[in-house]
């Protein structure tokens, strides 16, 4: 979350962190302006469970489903990827550094990177457990182990910086090749009728679910019980095999019965997911702080399961993308390469927001529910269309950055993405000091649109913190105690007037 460059003509003699005048502004403004993003995603899951995560809630109505839905084209899955790019780039920033420097790369990274992985899972049990900074960590480790082999004699023709952009583009399209594959196997086989017939079935399976669970509602209305208990007696009044704990034979089952079994499957899989949101819900509503860390160290044992998914296909092709971009002095020299800044922006922005609100519209229709062909090809558009306008917003606010008038204006996202690392964790803090019920108590309380008011408050504060520290210090405290655990060294941080 931080970069530094040395720009001078001489080969520094040893590593150390370079700021200032030395500083790459552009990473620092993008940063700031990531930051920004990345707070109006996340104050939703201090206020909702995060069990939901990327989840739209239907249910709201006027302003708040105006702003929820501003936010999904805009802002969702956009910002972090931006904050992956520039995490590449600072790699790729020290990377060039220490080879200018002919020293040692990989233990000093490491330190750092374990340094980094452990700060996010102390933020994932003790703060909140929507954490990215252990990902990152583990995403960066693995960068690392590619460039070390492209540095082996084996690799060493292909250490070039177009190899990492190669390797990036391919794991990003290779979903969507697996995709058109899959489409075109089942545009083949599955005819108009199957497809309508199966869609018919859905529908009915769905609406059958939804009947059930209002019943059970209802019964839970008049005689409370808890959802683990509904869920048993569901399974138990519904499916009577659960009683001898066998399942059917599903191919020998009548299509009625096959439809039957579905529903209560359905029926099932909801409860148990209501169960799983009520236990969060609870958790953060508590006056407990214990109880609340408690349950983050259960969801920390989930996350650390899918965090090689998310390092691999998520973090990896995203940090070579911002290492190419350094390597290739796009990022550092934007310049000399005014064409590559313009496609980036204006094919990102245009092409990226049709993919978005495409995406959107067909992922909110209710007939998507029923529709797996119509769900797949809305969550591709939206996928796509987030990693492609993402690099729109890169694009544009390098282009900005170029310009004088956009300089005095916007200096203030500089300080902000600056302290990155200290304003995210500290976002965690206020949230949480707002929302949980060991402070605030406010948790499910705050409607989308004035979520939004919020995080535009915290913003103001945020930046003026972050001006009056940095003159008077040359780093925050986190990117402070970052630097000194990577250099094994306490950084000097107290700004030196003359």
């Amino acid at each position: 979350m931080e970069s530094t460059t040395n720009t001078g003509h001489e080969i520094p003699t040893s590593l150390s962190p370079v700021e200032g005048i030395n500083r790459i502004q552009v990473m620092d403004l993008l940063r700031g302006f990531a930051i920004i993003g990345i707070l109006f995603m996340n104050i939703e899951w201090f206020n909702r469970p995060i069990s939901e995560l990327l989840s739209f809630d239907l249910n709201q109505t006027g302003l708040d489903w105006a702003a929820g839905w501003l936010v999904k084209i805009f802002i969702e899955g956009k910002f972090y990827k931006i904050f992956s790019l520039l995490f590449g780039m600072g790699f790729a920033v020290m990377l060039l550094k220490a080879q200018a420097a002919d020293k040692p790369f990989g233990a000093w990274f490491s330190r750092r990177m374990l340094a980094l992985f452990i700060l996010g899972m102390c933020h994932l049990i003790f703060l909140w457990n929507g954490d990215i900074l252990h990902d990152y960590a583990v995403g960066g480790m693995l960068l690392l182990g590619l460039v070390f082999l492209l540095r082996s004699k084996r690799f060493a023709k292909h250490n070039h910086p177009n190899t990492y952009l190669k390797i990036a583009i391919w794991m990003i399209a290779l979903p969507f090749f697996i995709a058109i594959a899959a489409s075109l196997f089942f545009g083949i086989t599955r005819t108009h009728q199957v497809i309508t017939n199966d869609w018919r079935e859905q529908t009915t399976i769905i609406e059958q679910a939804e009947i059930q669970l209002d019943s059970i509602e209802e019964q839970a209305k008049k005689q409370p019980l808890s959802t683990s208990e509904l869920n048993s007696s569901a399974q138990t009044n519904e499916n009577p095999q659960s009683e001898e704990n066998e399942k059917p034979n599903f191919e020998d089952l009548t299509p009625e019965e096959k439809i039957a079994y579905e529903i209560e499957a359905r029926v099932d899989h909801k409860l148990a997911t209501q169960e799983k949101l009520n236990e969060e819900k609870e958790a953060f509503t508590q006056p407990s702080y214990a109880v609340a860390t408690q349950h983050r160290i259960k969801q920390a044992m989930f996350s650390l399961k899918i965090t090689p998914v998310m390092a691999i296909f998520i973090c990896l092709p995203l940090f070579l993308m911002g290492y190419w971009l350094v390597a290739s002095e796009r990022i550092t020299k934007p310049q000399s390469h005014q064409g590559f800044f313009n496609t980036l922006a204006w094919g990102g922005l245009i092409v990226g927001f049709m993919l978005n609100i495409s995406g959107t519209y067909l992922v909110l229709h209710p007939a998507t529910t029923g529709a797996i062909e119509i769900e797949v090809i809305a969550e591709s558009l939206q996928y796509y269309g987030q990693l492609v306008l993402a690099f729109g917003y890169l694009g544009l606010l390098v282009k900005l950055s170029q310009k004088n008038n956009f300089l005095k204006y916007f200096s203030w996202l500089s300080p902000i993405g600056r302290m990155a690392l200290t304003n995210y964790i500290g976002q965690s803090i206020i949230l949480t000091s707002i929302f949980y019920g060991y402070a605030g108590g406010m948790y499910g309380q705050i409607a989308r649109a004035e979520q939004i008011l919020i995080a535009i408050s915290i913003i103001i504060i945020q930046v003026i913190l972050s001006k009056l520290w940095l003159s008077y210090f040359k780093f925050g405290p986190l990117e402070w105690l970052w630097r000194s655990v990577t250099y094994l060294q306490w950084q000097p941080i107290k700004v030196i007037k003359s």
